[in-house]
């Protein structure tokens, strides 16, 4: 693990501890963890860090896609996201990767797994392609026609520009997101767009759940953004005219609720995977507790920052 006093990994200012006694309420990695705000810029993030190579034995154990295919899980995910269902919920329940978004010109999606958001990106109009390191996950992607590349951001040297690039649910994810979105803005086009969502560190279930917040999601989430952060870095790397809304998911709120009650440390949360029990939350929180949602969303505690930003 690395240096629990490291200092901000933006301005290198010092950290305040802010939360301690976290720990992963999904997976059941072992160790505790601090929230430590930085005193000059606020940025909240998680310390210990792991370090690069454990980071890659949990991605691998507990993220990678490993070649699902054809089975009922992902035939009945399928016809989900292709029916007028899944359009009715994002209408409902907030669009946070995007996926009604409509439009021309070339789109990287950064973290695209095997392919589900460049099936939506290229239904609205867009030249849909993808920066995926898991070689199983850009095979599969590539099987239904899509382009997708496997160099690191920082390595990825593309022979056009791009007009859009997408960071849903990736930038708390990177070790230096600064350093991220230079190198976005290097890859588009004069006045080309990022498209960001990530959770909100300001969030009224953040403040609800505490130490259980699903979104605290240590040891992979190194940052933790409000959006008045956000906005600074942003302009800071080289955008302008940043727009945010803020949304409250059903299902992040559901599995914040399972993990309040069944988390412990160092143990696998199982009733995550539990499919009534999350769905079922999931009607209860949108169908019941709906004005909790717009309430949240509307005076800035929402769960989920969606945020576009145009390059200068």
């Amino acid at each position: 693990m690395s240096d629990p006093y490291a200092p901000c990994v933006i301005c290198g200012g010092a950290l305040d501890v802010v939360l301690d006694g976290v720990f992963d309420t999904r997976f059941g990695i072992p160790g505790w963890f601090k929230i430590r705000a930085c005193r000059k810029c606020g940025l909240e993030q998680t310390r210990p860090l792991f370090s690069s190579d454990e980071l890659k034995a949990a991605y691998e154990t507990h993220y990678n896609f490993g070649g699902e295919r054809n089975t009922l899980y992902t035939r009945m995910r399928r016809f989900l996201f292709d029916s007028p269902l899944y359009r009715w919920w994002m209408a409902a329940d907030g669009d946070i990767s995007f996926h009604s978004r409509r439009g021309t010109g070339r789109l990287l999606d950064v973290g695209c797994n095997e392919g589900r958001g460049l099936r939506f990106y290229r239904r609205n109009g867009f030249q849909a392609e993808g920066l995926e390191l898991n070689e199983k996950a850009a095979e599969a992607a590539r099987a239904e026609g899509f382009t997708v590349h496997t160099a690191l951001l920082e390595d990825f040297r593309p022979q056009s520009l791009y007009d859009v690039v997408v960071l849903s649910n990736v930038l708390e994810h990177v070790p230096d997101p600064s350093g991220t979105l230079h190198r976005v803005h290097r890859l588009l086009n004069p006045g080309g767009e990022v498209w960001i969502s990530l959770p909100n560190a300001h969030s009224g279930l953040r403040a609800f759940f505490g130490r259980k917040w699903i979104n605290w999601h240590v040891p992979f989430h190194l940052t933790h953004f409000t959006a008045e952060v956000l906005r600074g870095l942003l302009s800071s790397t080289g955008f302008e005219d940043v727009r945010v809304r803020q949304e409250t998911p059903a299902l992040w709120a559901a599995h914040s609720l399972i993990a309040r009650v069944a988390a412990r440390q160092g143990r696998p949360t199982r009733a995550l995977r539990r499919p009534l029990l999350v769905a079922s939350l999931m009607l209860v929180w949108r169908g019941i507790l709906f004005p909790v949602s717009w309430w949240f969303s509307r005076t800035g505690r929402g769960d989920c920052l969606v945020l576009s930003a145009r390059k200068k």
